[in-house]
């Protein structure tokens, strides 16, 4: 019931994504106006955020993510039966709308019933869920494509996952009676701590309370906001700046391999390897964050992943490019796969006990603006200049965003036994 419904949704969306462009196409439109289409579902997702931790806050995670399902549904019958570019851009739109609310109910459920000392490992699991959903999905696309023909097969296939989804979710037991709130979760109020005020070792007891969520004053969404911005303009940023490498991996180095002049296949063995280890870490990282603590799951992947793109920066010219170009493809997602999680970790660290669905829908508005902005500064950056310097710019931004989780981790995240 905590898994299950994660991975029904990751592995339909999964298999989706991959045809957005090509259903953009057949529509009519050229290859910028389909990546803008493309774009659209990063769009919604920055939009649902803010809404999506009004509702959980107000209505709570099992509702918003049931309701979220059915209109993810009305989207994939705008896919299919959208004449135009307009409606069928407004479709996609409306299932990244709808999948940040399912993302942040999941998140908030995680946040308020997991404790302290083995949060990380179960929201690396969560994390992970979505990229093995992320992964899966593709292949299962090429195989309707293969047996059908047709596009419209993997968007009925999202559909059915979408019903076996709410049918689970509606119909099944309800994690959040049957999960007990932990006592003393070790999460703060973000914006409050002064300097050189730090948690107190181990505020997380682990011993579960009995019943529902104690009754709170709710603060609302924006008034949320306006009291973390001390957290959110610090160690959010730098969270920004981690989920800004990481969309910009998956942008490079496809990129990097069609600079090269290398095939089709070369490019998607490479990428594909770097993915397969990318997945293949996201546990540790979990394991690595709850028994060392956040920094030590952080920073080796922001180093890691800045290294690689600075270093690969330099190689375009040389005879080995291709070498390096795997190399460092492997090396970038070794860097990626450590840090699965952390961002969810970290959102649940800082939340507010009383109202954390608030503060994560401006957390993961936060940080998927990051993502968002990322293409764009190397695309710009390219055009300007060359793809090494927008290679280089990434690697630039990894460093500065591991010298602020340096700064701000110890501040604001609470220290486990």
């Amino acid at each position: 019931m905590i898994y299950g419904p994660t991975l029904l949704f990751a592995v339909g969306e999964g298999a989706v994504i991959p045809l957005i462009p090509v259903i953009a196409d057949r529509l009519g439109a050229d290859v910028a106006v389909a990546a803008l289409v493309a774009a659209a579902l990063v769009v919604g997702q920055l939009c649902g955020n803010i809404p999506a931790g009004w509702a959980v806050a107000r209505f709570g995670e099992r509702l918003t993510m049931g309701i979220a399902g059915i209109v993810v549904l009305l989207g994939l019958v705008g896919i299919v039966t959208a004449p135009t570019l307009a409606l069928f851009a407004a479709a996609v739109f409306l299932i990244g709308f709808c999948a940040a609310c399912f993302a942040l109910a999941r998140h908030s459920f995680m946040t308020t019933r997991v404790p302290l000392h083995f949060r990380a490992r179960a929201l690396s699991l969560l994390g992970g869920t979505f990229r093995l959903g992320m992964f899966v999905g593709p292949f299962i696309s090429a195989a309707l494509l293969g047996v059908f023909g047709d596009e419209n097969a993997s968007v009925v296939f999202f559909a059915v996952c979408q019903v076996a989804m709410i049918l689970l979710v509606f119909l099944g037991p309800d994690p959040e009676r049957a999960v007990a709130v932990p006592a003393g979760r070790g999460a703060r109020a973000p914006g409050i701590p002064t300097d050189g005020d730090r948690p107190a070792e181990g505020e997380d007891s682990g011993e579960p309370v009995t019943g529902s969520i104690p009754a709170v004053e709710r603060v609302g969404v924006f008034r949320t906001m306006w009291r973390s911005r001390g957290v959110l303009a610090r160690l959010g940023l730098a969270a920004a700046s981690l989920s800004a490498v990481r969309s910009a991996r998956q942008v490079v180095l496809p990129l990097w391999g069609v600079s090269l002049g290398l095939d089709a296949s070369t490019i998607a063995v490479v990428v594909g390897v770097s993915g397969a280890i990318d997945f293949a870490l996201f546990y540790a990282s979990g394991q690595v964050m709850d028994r060392f603590g956040r920094l030590w799951a952080a920073l080796p992947a922001m180093i890691l992943m800045g290294a690689g793109f600075l270093a690969l920066s330099f190689t375009h010219e040389l005879a080995s490019a291709p070498m390096w170009y795997s190399l460092f493809a492997a090396v970038l997602g070794v860097g990626n796969g450590l840090s699965s999680g952390i961002l969810l970790t970290l959102g649940a660290d800082i939340a507010p006990p009383a109202e954390p669905a608030a503060f994560l829908g401006s957390w993961r508005t936060l940080t998927d603006a990051g993502g968002a902005l990322a293409p764009l500064l190397v695309s710009a950056l390219t055009a300007v200049a060359s793809l090494s310097v927008g290679v280089g710019a990434m690697g630039v931004i990894a460093v500065l965003g591991a010298a602020g989780f340096i700064r701000w981790v110890p501040r604001f995240v609470p220290r486990t036994r």
